[in-house]
């Protein structure tokens, strides 16, 4: 078995920045002073020293009035309330599911906070405690938002919605949470047929658009069983494409949103197979054609 396999020099990296329009934000380092303290409130990633502000860590300032921040580019999820997340299962613990959401303490799923099966409404027992495995096990990537922040940072989550729930048959694409660019919806079905859902919390999951069927058992005490559907070879390609598109963004430090994927996975139907993406060439010259719609639908 052969495969094609492609070695560059050092020198010969491509470049994945890309040119904007738009002004780019002033870029602070650890220690750099921003301002002096005169009128102004002291945020998050900066610090007081000799009656300057300083940052305390490498991003771009934001200034809500008088209050400065520092926004770090690479960092962890900090949730809102309200957000939406993807997550994986780490562990199931006692009434409650401890849930990876790329944020810097492990995020809690309570068993008062999801539907049960059936959609039925009614006080926990300890029949669906112990049935809790069945429901959500270890390695589950599941859609979920965030209900509410505890004392320590971490983040308590609900599913009391039929769009949140358990994921199958689909990819996980990870990314810095500071590139998921904030809208109203966060689930999209684009023209392709291909459903994603783009977390807060920079974790995208990308599936076929087809819905699994649940069959109900004969006893009404088990779960319903759910019928997974085979997912095609053209699913499996625009998938892979789609995948590959948002590497390519992401490798450019370009905001993802339904728009700028949509504008990158057109751009790259030129391209015979999804593997051609991954050539640096390739994701500089879908970067740039996306960026380049995006600012003609702004000018427009």
């Amino acid at each position: 078995m052969t495969g094609h396999v492609s070695i560059r020099l050092a020198s010969e990296r491509v470049n994945h920045s890309v040119a904007s329009s738009r002004e780019l934000p002033r870029f602070y380092t650890p220690g750099e002073i921003i301002t002096g303290m005169q009128d102004f409130m002291r945020g998050h990633g900066t610090y007081t020293e000799d009656d300057s502000l300083k940052a305390s860590v490498a991003g771009v300032m934001q200034k809500v009035n008088k209050l400065i921040c520092v926004r770090p580019l690479k960092s962890r999820y900090v949730g809102e309330v309200g957000d939406v997340v993807v997550g994986r299962v780490l562990e199931v613990q006692q009434r409650r599911w401890k849930i990876d959401t790329n944020s810097r303490l492990d995020s809690v799923l309570q068993l008062s906070s999801i539907n049960l099966p059936g959609g039925e409404l009614r006080r926990r027992s300890a029949d669906d405690e112990r049935m809790m495995r069945k429901i959500l096990q270890e390695g589950d990537l599941i859609s979920s938002e965030v209900q509410s922040i505890f004392s320590d940072g971490s983040l308590s989550l609900h599913t009391r919605s039929m769009k949140y729930g358990k994921l199958s048959q689909g990819t996980l694409v990870k990314v810095f949470p500071s590139l998921i660019r904030r809208r109203k919806t966060h689930f999209h079905n684009l023209p392709c047929g291909i459903s994603i859902i783009i977390g807060n919390n920079g974790y995208i999951w990308i599936s076929p658009q087809e819905q699994d069927v649940e069959v109900q058992t004969e006893n009404e005490n088990e779960l319903p069983v759910k019928v997974l559907q085979p997912v095609s070879n053209l699913d499996r390609e625009r998938m892979a494409r789609i995948k590959n598109c948002i590497h390519a963004l992401v490798a450019s430090k370009m905001m993802l949103d339904d728009a700028s994927i949509i504008y990158a996975y057109e751009e790259s139907l030129k391209y015979e197979a999804p593997k051609d993406l991954l050539n640096p060439e390739a994701m500089l010259d879908i970067a740039f054609l996306t960026l380049h719609r995006l600012n003609s639908t702004l000018e427009e």
